[in-house]
């Protein structure tokens, strides 16, 4: 469905997290390796990022695939940041097209990547949708299913759920429901919390740093498959004058 990773740690270019490695999320675009929906990532990418002492988000995102977009280099080549979720994007059919499609979504000082689908979205969350303020209806960003699980996360977080327990509550509503791959990523740019659901994920770890992804980009032995269920990841010193 789509590629997304996570990084906390000192701080690097978007284009030593995003294009320099071998198997990068850059290259997952066209020839990801563990992907089981969808060959080719090329519905829109986004890059979101934190800059130091600041802890509202900045945010790229295009609708095309992130090897045709002519400033991504640039953006990547001069972006340094100690904490980013980025992602490429498979689209699942009927889904919103464009730009604000493509994760990361961002308020409250989070982002969220979502790796999967809802089965029979949206009929098939008709009642979860109930539960949320019209205004946020009104508001989603797309008519995607992430753009819906970004609402249910944003409603929990005002009514001040902790990251990893809104994650829980959110994964446990939707498959009560329906079926559904729920691969998600979400950060603050101090924590990483990842709910595995039906989709794999993997960490990399090392002196003060994290990566999170839908996949290894290198061959690296260290790269660890993470269990089924809802995990946080803090890493000391990853966030800088914040």
């Amino acid at each position: 469905m789509c590629r997304h990773l996570a990084y906390l740690g000192p701080r690097k270019s978007l284009r030593e997290l995003l294009v320099d490695p071998p198997h990068s999320l850059f290259r997952q675009s066209w020839e990801p390796r563990r992907q089981r929906h969808g060959v080719v990532n090329a519905d829109g990418f986004g890059i979101g990022w934190f800059a130091d002492g600041d802890p509202v988000p900045a945010r790229y995102r295009q609708a095309g695939p992130i090897w045709a977009d002519p400033s991504f280099q640039d953006v990547a080549r001069v972006t340094f940041s100690h904490a980013v979720l980025a992602a490429v994007r498979d689209a699942t059919t009927g889904a919103a097209t464009g730009a604000e499609a493509a994760a990361p979504y961002a308020g409250d000082g989070w982002l969220l990547s979502h790796n999967g689908a809802i089965d029979g979205y949206p009929r098939s969350v008709a009642g979860l949708a109930e539960s949320l303020p019209a205004l946020d209806l009104l508001e989603l960003e797309s008519r995607t299913d992430s753009a819906f699980v970004w609402a249910l996360l944003r409603a929990r977080a005002r009514d001040g759920v902790a990251m990893a327990d809104a994650v829980r509550s959110v994964v446990h509503d939707i498959r009560a429901v329906t079926g559904a791959r729920l691969n998600l990523l979400l950060t603050d740019g101090a924590t990483v919390v990842a709910a595995v659901d039906n989709e794999p994920l993997s960490t990399l770890t090392g002196d003060g740093f994290l990566v999170v992804a839908s996949e290894p980009f290198d061959d690296s032995p260290d790269w660890q498959d993470v269990a089924e269920g809802v995990h946080t990841w803090k890493v000391e010193g990853a966030v800088e004058d914040r």
